[in-house]
C-alpha cells in the first residue's frame, strides 16, 4: 500500500496518518517530522530548512527529496504525510515509486486558520494540542510541561503558509485526479469520522 495524504496545513493529515498506521501495516513518512528531527539535531540540512520554515515557506525540493527517497527505499508499504508539496516533487516520486491512492482532505480555509493559530506544542513531551481543548489549563495535559506556539503557527506565518499552499501545492489535486488516484474526504468533521471514511476507502 502506497498512499499520499493531501491537504492544506491544519487539515488533519497528521491525525489521519496516525490512525491509518495504527490500523494498517504501513510506515508513516512525515517530511515535517524528518525535517524537525534534523532541525533539533542541528544538522546542516536542518539549519537550512529552518530558515524557510520559520517564514512559512516551502523547503526546497532537493533538500526534501533526498530524505524521502532514502526512507522509501527501506519499506514497501508507506503513507506520505506532507509530501509531495509541489508538482516537481510529485514528478520526482514517480521516478522511484508508484503511488496507489491520494486522499485529499477538503476543509474550509477559515476553519483551518482557527486550527493552526490555536495549536500549541509541549516543550517537554512534544504533544500537540489546541487552546480550546485545554479548558483553562496552562500546562500540557499529558505531562504538565510548558506549552508554546510554534513559529509556523502564528497568524502572520499561517497566512503565508496558506498562500504558499494555494499557489504551489493545490495544483497537485488536478495532477493526481488526472492519474485517477485522487479521492476527496470531508476533513471539516471530527477526526474519527474522517478516519472512518479513509478506512472504508483503503479496505
Amino acid at each position: 500500500m502506497k498512499i499520499i495524504l493531501l491537504g492544506a496545513p491544519g487539515a488533519g493529515k497528521g491525525t489521519l496518518a496516525a490512525n491509518i498506521t495504527a490500523n494498517f501495516d504501513v510506515v508513516h513518512i512525515s517530511t515535517g517530522d524528518l525535517l524537525r528531527k534534523n532541525i533539533k539535531e542541528g544538522t546542516a540540512l536542518g539549519l537550512e530548512a529552518k530558515a524557510y520554515m520559520d517564514k512559512g515557506l516551502l523547503v526546497p525540493d532537493e533538500l526534501v527529496i533526498a530524505l524521502v527517497k532514502d526512507t522509501v527505499g527501506k519499506t514497501e508499504s508507506f503513507l506520505f504525510d506532507g509530501f509531495p508539496r509541489t508538482i516537481e516533487q510529485a514528478k520526482a516520486i514517480d521516478t522511484f515509486t508508484d503511488i496507489e491512492k491520494v486522499l485529499n482532505l477538503n476543509i474550509d480555509e477559515n476553519l483551518l486558520k482557527d486550527r493552526l493559530t490555536g495549536r500549541r506544542a509541549c516543550k517537554a513531551c512534544g504533544k500537540i494540542t489546541h487552546i480550546t481543548l485545554q479548558n483553562g489549563a496552562l500546562g500540557c495535559k499529558v505531562c504538565g510541561g510548558e506549552l508554546y506556539q510554534r513559529n509556523d503557527d502564528n497568524e502572520a506565518t499561517v497566512k503565508s503558509r496558506m498562500d504558499v499552499y494555494n499557489n504551489q501545492t493545490a495544483p497537485l489535486i488536478e495532477y493526481y485526479a488526472k492519474q485517477g488516484k485522487l479521492i476527496d474526504i470531508d476533513a471539516g468533521r471530527d477526526s474519527a469520522f474522517v478516519f472512518q471514511d479513509a478506512e472504508k476507502l483503503l479496505k
